[in-house]
């Protein structure tokens, strides 16, 4: 009873702020941030534990299954290449860079713990992402690749956090197992993606007589999709997005309007009630981690998460305006088929870069990391990698989160000068 009487009093919470979010002109994710940390410091509320798998089997199909479906197909095919090297290289590349840093920054943080550290920060986040530049008049182009981006890399940063994790454990980091494992598990995710896809288009075709049947297929299907991929040791990620992508592409064809304005009204709650959880279950962690920290780190730990932050973003930048460089060289030598409207310009490229928030993914597998190692003894710095995994979420959201809306607004102003 008391455990229900907390989730109520959150969404009251929830709904509450989320109502008054536009009129103070601060985003509502961060509103509820700000919120959850607030309430995780009232004394006579109990611990709020994340669990991790509550948040891949719950929260993320859904999620993911909603922003792929409402994602524009043929941006995503033009704008691929960008895509898949913000989704995978970059991914990578923020991963080495964090572990480095920590490495030589933080004391006592072996080269295995860091790259844990790394892995956990190394994606951006589909729902930080698609929440708080929504409704900032951005191009279709940097919707898209923003939204494209942050739903394929969290496979890729799964695989290195799962690679880094076995290093810490003493299992031999072999490169081209890895590579093989990746390779199978993005394909596999697409497979089984396709397979599904196919399977829920045969059933609606043979049921649009019925409305409410459709549309328990579809709010079921995202999460039998996502079990079945990772029963088969793929990638669920990967495996929900290409489902909303495919039906995306089937609804413009077969369903009638006044269906998808009865899915789309589902849909919209509850997608606003898993976002607004998501960002309240954020701030939460933040009292909870910081009590599991001895006074005298909490200071320099939170300057270790700032200058993570920094190096994240810097990397991100390089990488995307390396890309941009890229994108126009291939363009005019007329090679690798890139069209005009898949370059980008330095409006898009800085958006692109200041919008590489962390999120709800990078907490579950940071809280999700194994108490004791196979010997018994404890992991390694696992209450640091946690704590400084949580304030680096908080920086990217609530810093970046709240100075996108005036970069936006100063680039807009500009162009039109």
């Amino acid at each position: 009873m008391e455990n229900y009487a907390i989730v109520i009093f959150i969404l009251a919470v929830m709904i509450g702020l989320s109502s008054i979010a536009d009129h103070i002109k601060i985003p509502y994710p961060i509103l509820l941030i700000i919120a959850g940390i607030a309430v995780g410091f009232i004394p006579s509320l109990p611990p709020i534990d994340i669990n991790p798998e509550i948040i891949f089997l719950i929260f993320l199909p859904p999620l993911l299954y909603d922003a792929a479906f409402n994602i524009s197909f043929k941006q995503f095919k033009t704008n691929i290449n960008t895509i898949l090297t913000l989704a995978i290289s970059l991914v990578f590349i923020t991963a080495i860079g964090i572990a480095v840093v920590a490495h030589y920054m933080i004391p006592g943080m072996g080269w295995p713990v860091s790259f844990v550290l790394g892995a956990i920060l190394s994606a951006t986040d589909a729902v930080a992402a698609i929440s708080i530049t929504k409704g900032l008049g951005l191009s279709h182009k940097t919707n898209t690749i923003l939204e494209g981006e942050s739903l394929v890399n969290d496979a890729s940063a799964l695989v290195a956090y799962r690679f880094a994790v076995a290093a810490v454990t003493g299992t031999a980091f072999v490169f081209w197992k890895a590579s093989l494992e990746f390779a199978v598990l993005m394909a596999g995710g697409f497979l089984i993606g396709m397979v599904m896809s196919r399977i829920l288009a045969f059933i609606l075709k043979r049921i649009q007589d019925n409305p409410m049947a459709i549309i328990s297929f579809l709010l079921l299907m995202p999460f039998v999709t996502y079990l079945i991929a990772e029963q088969l040791h793929v990638s669920g990620v990967i495996a929900v997005v290409m489902l909303g992508l495919g039906i995306s592409r089937l609804s413009s064809m077969v369903f009638p309007e006044k269906l998808k304005n009865q899915s789309k009204n589902i849909w919209d709650i509850i997608i606003f009630l898993l976002n607004g959880l998501i960002f309240i279950l954020i701030g939460l962690q933040f009292p909870y981690v910081y009590k599991n920290i001895n006074s005298n780190d909490i200071l320099p730990y939170i300057g270790y998460s700032l200058v993570i932050t920094i190096v994240a973003l810097l990397l991100r930048m390089a990488r995307v305006f390396l890309q941009r460089a890229n994108l126009q060289k291939a363009f005019q030598k007329g090679k690798h088929r890139i069209t005009e409207d898949a370059l980008l310009d330095f409006k898009n490229s800085l958006i692109i870069s200041w919008s590489g928030m962390r999120g709800i993914v990078s907490l579950a597998i940071a809280i999700g990391l194994p108490a004791t190692l196979a010997d018994g003894s404890a992991f390694p710095q696992r209450n640091a990698i946690i704590f400084i995994s949580v304030v680096v979420v908080l920086f990217t959201l609530i810093g970046q989160g709240l100075t996108l809306p005036w970069l936006v607004k100063k680039l807009a102003t500009e162009s039109e000068m």
